[in-house]
């Protein structure tokens, strides 16, 4: 393909979708959908557009009118899902209710969003953004900027249990908070939504009953 055939797609393709047309959108998202599934199996740097073309049963050329390239894919992949829980991390910290019952919330709702934008989060939380080129180091540095928010506002949420008294001071504050996200974000490895024997609400009854009983000051 030339640079002006590039051009002229590229152009096109931004005109489709500032004008809206649901069937676009519609072919985006499946697009998407299984671009996320290849990511989640092969990891980016081991997934092609050709391999994204193949799966939806269309060619290179035709994937173009569409996106402009796998980076793009990923990054709309995984950047709502990720703001859309920051977002909701921090309601929760500013919300009323002891901090236990926060931490509570903080755990099931994230093992919620993982199911519900399966596989979209595992993905982001495979990729390594150390191997992000220069061209994506805006995304990359609201990403970053974005993990340590949800960070600072778990943490913020133990800080202030500890202070009420209703959080055992068991070890620095921090360290509990990735203790907690970490425990969620290993379900990458297995959990599965279609597949798995348990559902995600089990899941994160669990997780939370499991950090609570060890946490919660009696």
């Amino acid at each position: 393909m030339t640079e002006d055939q590039s051009s002229a797609i590229g152009r096109r393709r931004a005109a489709a979708r500032d004008d809206g047309r649901t069937a676009y959108q519609d072919r985006r998202q499946e697009i998407i959908a299984a671009a996320a599934g290849l990511f989640k199996t092969h990891g980016f740097r081991g997934t092609s557009l050709a391999q994204i073309a193949e799966a939806l049963g269309t060619d290179r050329a035709t994937l173009y009118y569409y996106v402009g390239s796998k980076e793009e894919l990923f990054d709309e992949v995984v950047s709502d899902a990720v703001r859309a829980n920051v977002a909701r991390a921090e309601a929760i910290r500013d919300g009323t209710g002891p901090a236990p019952e926060k931490l509570r919330r903080l755990v099931t709702e994230l093992m919620d969003s993982y199911a519900a934008t399966y596989p979209f989060l595992y993905v982001f939380i495979q990729e390594n953004l150390s191997h992000v080129g220069e061209k994506r180091s805006a995304w990359s540095t609201e990403m970053r900027a974005l993990n340590r928010a949800y960070e600072e506002c778990v943490t913020s949420v133990i800080e202030a249990g500890v202070a009420e008294g209703t959080v055992r001071p068991v070890a620095e504050p921090w360290v509990l908070a990735y203790g907690l996200i970490g425990m969620v974000g290993w379900t990458n490895r297995w959990f599965n939504p279609e597949r798995s024997t348990v559902d995600a609400a089990t899941v994160g009854r669990a997780y939370a009953d499991v950090l609570l009983d060890g946490l919660t000051q009696r």
